[in-house]
């Protein structure tokens, strides 16, 4: 179990949350609502500095809350960070529209969701990606918050296999966006998945941009598609990998680039959503996509919180797995011609010994 490397990233992340919260004091973005609706429930949502168009993270949690919203036929509102000093501000917007249910979406507004709740205990707050736990006592903090959270190092396991397996070079890369255990959660079980390729194979795949043991590795210090995150996913380009699984929502768009300018046959691979559909201009590129089930998590979490009664709400974390359907891995599409034609069965029978437990993926969810 990474204990004290997992620990030192959970405390930066919650200073990182209450520099968010001290500097909220930027005017909000004006909120955006749907048209009328059958019921006055208001579930409502805000989005990191991403923002809702960003191919990935926070544009999948949108389409869960629209989804949910049709489903039980009520009206939604939005409100869509540029910054970290908007969340704060952006959260009291909701709570000032009578939202029933506010949804933030990254652990960047960990610090001031957790600030809302304690301060509206009438109003129902739900987080991905964070475990609403700043005291890391295992407990969530406020009663009228639940986290939504996501073993991806399963499905990030079997992509990282996949990726071993397709590797001509014999060099595969990954890099994230910012030192949090919800991006290193995808890059552990990338690596873990190298390392089971290498030895059912006895292959010596190498993985750049991350070490599993030591916890460091590639990071831009940010989640923005800009020069960084081209000259990052360059640099693993640089050093052999063929392979390259950007993690922090549109930085792959950035490694995307880089791989067309090299004129090099590399695979690009995707996080959070199936990037071949939500960003087709690279969908040459793609092996395959880590899923996060961040849109059918959240219509869960909507419709369940429409059915609570008053002083009823369910603050147990819903956590997504591969046996729940919450994480898995998207189709080779343009690849499936590509790829070892034995991979597939393969891949599904490591899914298989995953969901039994006969393999132990690691992660800081999965308590191992």
């Amino acid at each position: 179990m990474r204990i004290t490397p997992r620990k030192a990233a959970l405390s930066g992340l919650a200073l990182v949350g209450v520099v968010s919260l001290l500097a909220g004091c930027a005017a909000a973005p004006k909120a955006e609502s749907t048209t009328a609706a059958k019921t006055k429930f208001l579930p409502c949502m805000v989005s990191d500095s991403g923002g809702f168009d960003d191919k990935s993270f926070n544009q999948l949690g949108l389409e869960g809350l629209q989804a949910a919203a049709k489903s039980i036929g009520a009206s939604y509102k939005k409100a869509e960070s540029n910054a970290d000093t908007d969340y704060a501000p952006n959260i009291d917007s909701m709570v000032a529209a009578n939202c029933n249910l506010i949804i933030t979406v990254g652990f960047n507004l960990a610090a001031a969701s957790l600030a809302a709740a304690k301060a509206h205990p009438d109003i129902q707050f739900a987080i991905i990606d964070d475990g609403a736990d700043a005291n890391f006592d295992g407990k969530v903090d406020e009663p009228n918050i639940k986290p939504i959270l996501f073993d991806t190092a399963q499905a990030a396991f079997l992509a990282g296999y996949a990726s071993a397996s397709y590797s001509k070079s014999g060099t595969v890369g990954t890099f994230g966006g910012m030192q949090f255990p919800t991006v290193t959660i995808f890059m552990d079980g990338f690596a873990d998945g190298v390392a089971q390729f290498n030895k059912d194979k006895s292959k010596s795949v190498k993985v750049v941009g991350w070490d599993v043991t030591s916890q460091k590795g590639s990071f831009t210090g940010g989640f923005a598609a800009n020069d960084t995150a081209k000259s990052t996913a360059q640099n693993l380009i640089d050093q052999g990998a063929d392979v390259i699984f950007p993690v922090g929502g549109p930085i792959f768009q950035s490694a995307g680039a880089a791989i067309t300018d090299s004129k090099k046959d590399i695979a690009l691979l995707g996080a959070d959503a199936d990037v071949f559909n939500t960003f087709p201009l690279y969908d040459k590129l793609y092996l395959t996509s880590v899923l996060k089930g961040i849109d059918p998590a959240t219509q869960a979490v909507v419709k369940a919180s429409v059915k609570q009664a008053k002083g009823t709400f369910d603050n147990v974390a819903y956590v997504g797995n591969l046996k729940n359907d919450g994480v898995g891995v998207a189709p080779f599409h343009a690849f499936k011609s590509k790829v070892d034609s034995g991979l597939q069965g393969e891949l599904d029978k490591l899914k298989a010994d995953i969901i039994s437990g006969k393999l132990t993926v690691k992660s800081y969810l999965s308590g191992s």
